[in-house]
């Protein structure tokens, strides 16, 4: 197995940086808040955080100490109470939870066991045993960790009272993002979609397969505040032509007119509220805490669509100078600063046209950090997937009910964001850091079919 840009792929070395990375950004979530503030539910969409604290610490346990350690564990009397799949989020407040003191102590003495059981592991390619196999299953709760502290980022988003978070603002858009083109032509073809090489790629992003996708354009960055404004003032949240029922229903059932935690201020304009903070809306960045009916409602107004997909990996991945598939937009390295906006760098999206050095070769930016972006797509498994290691994972979230979103937002750690990374969520969720970009046709124009 080889790493980016074929190096040889240090399974343990990139294991421990991995859980370390989690682990530092789990104490900066749960650390500058009170005991009252971990234990109280800020929302019944979300856990307490130090439900989110312990989980983590238990499931690390379950894979890491017993699973990959064989070893006894530590408290396997708390496998219940942290099962994410026996309690609903909005019943959590409501279990004998570790406290706050407890839950430290405990994520603690797990990850001791962890490291002993990291270094005494085989994690070469050629185990047979798929879970050790280059180190899949330390990778696996790497981004077990960060997703839920993704989470957890969500919750400090929710939560009223005086800021307890902090990052500086992102750098001002390149020169160059006034004068990008408003949307990239995708050539028509096949490319490899999904992965069977990237080690530490999760079930529903295997196996790698051939798709053929039709020429389409795509807009260069994602859909703005100040062009999202627009849809606003236009009446789009009064107008059922541009919502499928379902969201026509959620609109007039929840009153939405305008992106979560948008508020209008004295003067008509906008203010947004962001980890305590109220500021104005700033119409360069890319619009955030918007649902799919929202996006796709958006999308129909401007006589476009959201992508599939399948399209949206094609314009992230595919390079038609090699024919292959990269890791990432600019190629197989791992993320740098100069790539994309990821891991809390900031708490906030960069302006429209920043990083022009992650741009993908269909001349798309910002496809990858930023905001979460809605497809058309429902969550189904590729052809050829199997569950692995549990069903619980994938499995029993396919079909209708979830629609996908890819390409990781600010929040999102690197080893939980790749080209082929899936996430996915109910349609009308709005506390994921999430946005969009739209399509359109380019049948009979340039890049399509003869």
């Amino acid at each position: 197995m080889t790493g980016p840009a074929g190096h040889p792929f240090d399974a343990p070395t990139a294991a421990r940086a991995a859980l370390e990375t989690a682990r530092r950004r789990t104490m900066a979530l749960t650390d500058p808040v009170t005991d009252a503030d971990l234990i109280a539910q800020h929302s019944p969409l979300m856990s307490p955080l130090v439900w989110d604290l312990a989980h983590i610490g238990n499931q690390e346990e379950l894979w890491l100490v017993r699973e990959a350690g064989r070893r006894p564990g530590l408290r396997p009397d708390l496998d219940t109470l942290y099962d994410a799949f026996q309690h609903p989020r909005a019943d959590r407040p409501a279990l004998p939870l570790l406290g706050p003191a407890e839950a430290r102590d405990y994520v603690k003495a797990v990850r001791a066991e962890t490291w002993e059981v990291l270094d005494a592991t085989d994690t070469s390619a050629d185990r047979p045993e798929r879970l050790l196999a280059d180190g899949f299953v330390f990778g696996m709760l790497a981004q077990h960790e960060q997703q839920h502290d993704e989470t957890m980022l969500a919750t400090h988003q929710l939560r009223t009272g005086p800021a307890v978070l902090d990052a500086p603002a992102p750098p001002p858009a390149p020169a160059d993002a006034a004068t990008l083109p408003r949307e990239v032509l995708v050539p028509a073809g096949r490319f490899t979609m999904g992965t069977s090489t990237e080690p530490w790629a999760l079930d529903n992003e295997r196996p790698g397969h051939e798709v053929d996708v039709a020429a389409f354009w795509l807009d260069t960055v994602p859909v703005t505040n100040g062009a999202y404004q627009e849809f606003i003032a236009a009446g789009g949240y009064r107008d059922p032509r541009w919502w499928t029922p379902e969201g026509w229903r959620h609109v007039q059932q929840t009153g939405l007119e305008a992106p979560l935690f948008w508020s209008r201020d004295t003067g008509g304009g906008w203010t947004r509220r962001r980890f305590g903070h109220v500021e104005a809306v700033p119409a360069e960045e890319p619009v955030l805490h918007v649902c799919w009916y929202e996006a796709d409602a958006y999308a129909r107004w401007a006589g476009r669509r959201l992508p599939t997909e399948a399209e949206w990996e094609k314009a992230a991945r595919y390079d038609p100078a090699t024919g292959r598939s990269r890791r990432y937009p600019w190629g197989d390295a791992e993320p740098g600063p100069e790539h994309a906006n990821l891991g809390s760098r900031h708490l906030q999206p960069s302006p429209a046209g920043s990083y022009p050095a992650g741009a993908a070769p269909s001349g798309a930016r910002q496809l990858i950090g930023d905001v979460w972006e809605w497809t058309s797509s429902d969550f189904d498994p590729y052809p050829g997937f199997a569950p692995f290691p549990y069903k619980e994972y994938s499995d029993v979230f396919f079909g209708p009910d979830y629609k996908v979103l890819r390409g990781g937002a600010f929040g999102v750690d690197p080893v939980a964001c790749r080209g082929t990374f899936r996430n996915w969520d109910y349609p009308i969720r709005r506390q994921i850091f999430a946005g969009f970009r739209t399509a359109r046709d380019a049948s009979g124009e340039d890049g399509g079919r003869a």
